[in-house]
């Protein structure tokens, strides 16, 4: 099954396929140890890595298990990150919420924006009830921007990541359909 890749527009951001030029900027942000100290992998060290994701994105697609997103600021064009619906199961209608971003992008409210688009994307076209998402405990912004954008904290998984032997811990976060409170308004920046 095809699950079509959306682009997405939100008064400052434009949500589009990856395409293959994007492999460079992609390579920068997860290449940046500072950008993915809490996440589940350590960064890349090779330039092919971002050409796979990219692979991976439209495999992901074209196998209807979800889409990732390139961010992209309106404005300056510039590549601000991604943002991702994966894991998704028509069956139980759910799917989980991801999302990276360039530490400059950080604090302007981007994240929040784009996923809210997002979010409105998977619960009116795929009919979703449900969206998971999970962050390091110690990533107190990732947190935040689940809570704004509605979400519950539902529990702890206690020490499932070890990344360069450093063990720790996620939370996991659900949002329901009937709790999802989709917003015209942008997201101000603080």
């Amino acid at each position: 099954m095809y699950l079509h890749t959306p682009t997405l527009h939100t008064t400052r951001l434009r949500l589009r396929p990856f395409d293959d030029t994007d492999a460079d900027a992609l390579f920068t942000l997860h290449s940046n140890a500072y950008v993915l100290r809490y996440w589940d992998a350590p960064p890349w060290t090779d330039r092919v890595r971002a050409e796979r994701f990219i692979t991976a994105c439209r495999q992901m697609a074209t196998e209807g298990t979800g889409t990732r997103l390139a961010v992209d600021r309106v404005s300056d064009g510039a590549f601000l990150g991604w943002c991702s619906l994966n894991r998704w199961n028509p069956d139980y209608r759910s799917a989980s919420l991801g999302y990276c971003y360039d530490d400059g992008a950080w604090g302007h409210g981007y994240a929040t924006e784009a996923a809210r688009a997002l979010l409105h994307w998977a619960f009116d076209t795929l009919d979703l009830n449900r969206v998971q998402a999970e962050t390091d405990t110690r990533n107190v912004a990732s947190a935040r921007v689940l809570e704004k954008l509605g979400f519950a904290r539902e529990g702890t998984l206690r020490e499932d990541c070890v990344v360069n032997g450093e063990v720790s811990d996620s939370w996991v976060y659900g949002l329901l359909r009937r709790e999802w409170r989709p917003s015209s308004e942008p997201v101000p920046a603080r």
